[in-house]
Protein backbone atom coordinates (compact mmCIF):
# COMPACT_ATOMS: atom_id res chain seq x y z
CA UNK A 1 0.00 0.00 0.00
CA UNK A 2 2.49 2.67 1.01
CA UNK A 3 4.41 1.97 -2.85
CA UNK A 4 0.80 3.19 -4.54
CA UNK A 5 0.44 6.32 -2.15
CA UNK A 6 4.22 7.24 -2.70
CA UNK A 7 3.95 6.63 -6.73
CA UNK A 8 0.74 8.25 -6.27
CA UNK A 9 2.25 11.14 -4.38
CA UNK A 10 5.07 11.20 -7.43
CA UNK A 11 2.94 11.58 -10.02
CA UNK A 12 1.15 14.29 -8.57
CA UNK A 13 4.13 16.21 -7.76
CA UNK A 14 4.93 15.73 -11.53
CA UNK A 15 1.62 16.84 -12.49
CA UNK A 16 1.72 19.98 -10.43
CA UNK A 17 5.48 20.48 -11.77
CA UNK A 18 3.57 20.30 -15.66
CA UNK A 19 0.79 22.65 -15.24
CA UNK A 20 3.54 24.93 -13.57
CA UNK A 21 5.71 25.36 -16.01
CA UNK A 22 2.60 25.53 -18.79
CA UNK A 23 2.23 28.40 -16.41
CA UNK A 24 5.06 30.03 -16.39
CA UNK A 25 5.44 29.68 -20.09
CA UNK A 26 2.18 30.61 -20.70
CA UNK A 27 2.69 33.55 -19.30
CA UNK A 28 6.10 34.61 -20.26
CA UNK A 29 4.80 34.21 -23.94
CA UNK A 30 1.67 36.50 -22.98
CA UNK A 31 4.06 38.90 -21.71
CA UNK A 32 6.05 38.47 -24.89
CA UNK A 33 3.29 39.33 -27.21
CA UNK A 34 2.15 41.88 -24.94
CA UNK A 35 5.89 43.65 -24.80
CA UNK A 36 5.84 43.10 -28.58
CA UNK A 37 2.20 44.54 -29.54
CA UNK A 38 2.89 47.79 -27.48
CA UNK A 39 6.23 48.14 -29.41
CA UNK A 40 4.93 47.29 -32.50
CA UNK A 41 1.87 50.25 -32.01
CA UNK A 42 4.08 52.71 -30.65
CA UNK A 43 6.14 52.31 -34.20
CA UNK A 44 2.80 52.72 -35.88
CA UNK A 45 2.15 55.70 -33.73
CA UNK A 46 5.34 57.45 -34.21
CA UNK A 47 5.69 56.64 -37.86
CA UNK A 48 1.97 58.22 -38.49
CA UNK A 49 3.42 61.33 -36.59
CA UNK A 50 6.05 61.82 -39.17
CA UNK A 51 3.52 61.60 -42.18
CA UNK A 52 1.32 63.95 -40.94
CA UNK A 53 3.98 66.21 -39.41
CA UNK A 54 5.49 66.22 -42.68
CA UNK A 55 2.51 67.43 -44.19
CA UNK A 56 3.08 70.76 -42.51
Amino acid sequence: MDDDDSEYQQAARASRRAWSTIAWTTGALGCTLITIALLCTAAAVACLYVVVASHY
